[in-house]
């Protein structure tokens, strides 16, 4: 199954930023304060946001073409190089003097996190910075045989209104289906996307109404997304309890739940859904079978601490016992 997903071209636009973790060990507290001394070990810088879907696509052994707008300074010269050394095309980042690279820093002690430091500059980006950004994806678009694309903002500024509508409008012209996994502030900017995917949380949180997980409160949040959006494809991921999809049919939407987990960190499932999906949509794969690798994938991820992409090989036998029998 999981070799239809293979040798796709998938270009994804959003916010990448630096995951950043510290270790040590903590047998103390401080006489400064009440707080734990944490006796430093290692440091472990990862991709992460945006760059952590790519990583998704190519652990799937697909060709993942990141392009997003980074800092002209260390952590970019970082952010750059851990590129290549993860098996990504570096051809669509844009340096920026105006502003920082997003680093989120984890400071672990004994192995569980204790404290999150975030740089970030979170502004939208300049005209300028759009332009260069937009040039870049349509370079990449005639370069490459691209089967989808992917918009991922976590609300970093590279995913303007502006640069929203304009990229929509590329891939319109270019009958290539776009699949978004929003957020708040630009949440209904995205319309004319085959695939639209909130979290039960940001759809509570943008719709006008109360959304419940449960199947014809899931289905009136689809509906709505539908007269906003024109979307045709809505995938609500519901945590713990699978997901929800509608592929506007006259049957509606169905959830799909999710196989128990052991839950060490929940950070990145939603760039692994988002990938998964996206490259089933390229392949041609049926909505069941997008939806169970959906979850299978994003279910994976949560039982590792930090955020990785998922594991091809226990996909596939996940698959094989999982989605193959139901």
């Amino acid at each position: 199954m999981l070799s239809k997903l293979e040798n796709k071209h998938i270009l994804i636009v959003g916010d990448v930023m630096i995951d950043r973790y510290l270790r040590g060990q903590v047998s103390r507290i401080s006489p400064e304060a009440p707080v734990p001394v944490v006796r430093y070990q290692s440091t472990e810088n990862r991709l992460g946001g945006a760059a952590n879907v790519a990583l998704n696509i190519h652990a799937l052994k697909s060709i993942p073409l990141m392009c997003s707008v980074v800092g002209t300074d260390s952590d970019g010269e970082l952010l750059a190089r851990l590129f290549p050394e993860s098996g990504l095309l570096d051809e669509g980042l844009v340096f920026s003097s105006e502003r920082m690279t997003t680093v989120k820093t984890r400071v672990l002690g004994n192995h569980q996190q204790m404290l999150r430091i975030d740089q970030e500059d979170d502004f939208d980006l300049s005209e300028q910075e759009e332009r260069a950004l937009l040039d870049r994806v349509k370079g990449l678009l005639d370069t490459y045989p691209v089967s989808a694309v992917i918009l991922q903002d976590y609300n970093k500024g590279v995913l303007t209104a502006s640069l929203i509508h304009q990229l929509m409008e590329v891939c319109k012209a270019r009958k290539i289906p776009v699949a978004v996994d929003p957020k708040k502030k630009n949440f209904f900017a995205y319309k004319g996307a085959f695939l639209f995917k909130p979290n039960l949380k940001e759809i509570r949180d943008s719709a006008p109404f109360p959304v419940k997980a449960e199947q014809s409160s899931l289905q009136q949040a689809a509906n709505y997304l539908k007269s906003e959006l024109e979307n045709t494809w809505t995938m609500i991921t519901l945590s713990e309890q699978g997901l929800f999809l509608d592929t506007n049919t006259e049957e509606g939407g169905q959830i799909f739940p999710t196989i128990p987990r052991n839950i060490a960190d929940v950070s990145g499932a939603g760039d692994t859904v988002i990938s998964v999906a996206a490259l089933g949509i390229a392949a041609g794969l049926s909505p069941a079978e997008i939806a169970c690798l959906s979850n299978l994938a994003g279910g994976q991820v949560c039982e590792v601490p930090g955020v990785v992409p998922v594991d091809r090989a226990l996909l596939e036998t996940e698959w094989e016992s999982t989605c193959r029998t139901s």
